[in-house]
């Protein structure tokens, strides 16, 4: 990229993607985001935060811990995603319930990294709340995010809790993708994974 368009594309300013989805635009292959749907929990000037959606480790909250962790009925069984490639081990959670105190990412949607926190919620079950664990998570320098979004890395995307907490992971990306308004949007993901082998 040219240094003048680079610096063109650094003056325009995104609004906060906060509480949105972004999702692989078919120009991210061969990365950690391929495929992927990431809700961007945090995104303003210092950077932005944001947890995968669709990419399951595979194992259970209490077989993936290594802590010594006496873990609540209601969360032993939980699914734990790989919320994205930076620091792998650290934890993170997403938590929905009726008439939420406090939300930090979208109306009804609350996000925490203390596992004390979790356990607590855990343990003081409410009917209707919803929680989702992660390990790791997607993190962009200031400015980078904004960047990528200029480059049509990502299609952006309203986030809702339904899709957050209910859709199955493995065809999020796909359930957006065919209920976008853009035909090239959504014959995305009917196309090939790598465009050499048509």
């Amino acid at each position: 990229m040219g240094i003048l368009l680079f610096r063109a594309m650094a003056r325009r300013r995104i609004p906060s993607l906060q509480g949105q989805f972004i999702l692989d635009g078919g120009k991210l292959s061969g990365s950690a985001f391929h495929r992927s749907v990431v809700l961007v929990c945090r995104h303003d000037a210092k950077g932005a935060f944001g947890l995968v959606l669709t990419h399951l480790s595979g194992r259970a909250l209490h077989a993936a811990l290594d802590m010594d962790l006496d873990l609540p009925e209601t969360l032993r069984d939980l699914p734990l995603a790989r919320g994205g490639p930076v620091q792998p081990g650290a934890l993170s959670f997403l938590v929905s319930e009726p008439a939420m105190l406090n939300p930090n990412v979208m109306p009804g949607l609350r996000l925490g990294h203390d596992p004390d926190d979790l356990m607590d919620l855990g343990r003081a079950w409410l009917p209707g709340r919803k929680v989702r664990v992660f390990a790791g998570y997607a993190g962009w320098s200031p400015g980078q995010l904004d960047e990528e979004i200029l480059r049509e890395s990502w299609i952006c995307h309203p986030a809702s809790l339904d899709l957050v907490f209910d859709a199955p992971p493995d065809g999020l990306w796909r359930q957006i993708l065919v209920s976008r308004p853009k035909w090239q949007e959504r014959i995305l993901p009917d196309a090939p994974e790598n465009l050499l082998s048509n």
